[in-house]
């Protein structure tokens, strides 16, 4: 009856241990999540802060460049896109296909000298500017979170409790192919 006893007594102990520790690896994935979640948050605040400065930078140059009506378009259209995407992953397309549009302004720009002169134009250039680079800190720090969770959730035992729990990968916020090419200016014009 002793012997009995005890034998309850350590399973229930190994019971309480190993239920003790797989809570702690699954709070450690949450807290993992949630911290992606909120580092994407930063993500898209820096997205809106370029949506906004985009319609004042493309006013100006409309005044200077009335036959670029493509790029005025394809601005538009990228930014309506970026502002109709639901996930994670149609956001990070819509920015980027964004950004290339940006690009392509920035390359017929080169054509307007008198526009490149202009204060406001400079102003708002600058401020994008300082806009891109947080944007590409704040993405840089987001996917430094995915790679960590990514990396946990895949080692064993913590795939396990992945699994189980529905926390699988997390999609790192990549640049698309078409937007690694560097625009072409041609300043013999």
């Amino acid at each position: 009856m002793k012997r009995s006893g005890l034998v309850l007594v350590v399973l229930l102990a190994m019971v309480v241990v190993v239920g003790g520790w797989g809570i702690g690896k699954y709070n450690t994935l949450v807290k993992d999540n949630e911290a992606i979640n909120g580092q994407w948050a930063q993500v898209e605040n820096q997205l809106q802060r370029r949506n906004d400065l985009i319609p004042n930078l493309v006013e100006t140059a409309k005044g200077f460049m009335l036959h670029e009506e493509k790029v005025f378009a394809d601005i538009a259209n990228a930014r309506a896109r970026l502002g109709g995407a639901g996930t994670v992953d149609e956001r990070a397309e819509a920015a980027t296909e964004l950004q290339g549009a940006i690009g392509r302004l920035l390359v017929v720009v080169e054509n307007y000298p008198i526009l490149k002169a202009d204060v406001h134009f400079t102003a708002l250039m600058d401020e994008l500017s300082g806009t891109e680079n947080r944007l590409a800190v704040e993405r840089m720090r987001f996917n430094e979170l995915v790679k960590v969770f990514d990396t946990r959730v895949k080692q064993f035992p913590m795939s396990i409790f992945a699994r189980l729990t529905g926390l699988g990968e997390r999609t790192y916020f990549e640049v698309a192919p078409e937007a690694k090419g560097v625009p072409q200016v041609d300043f013999s014009k």
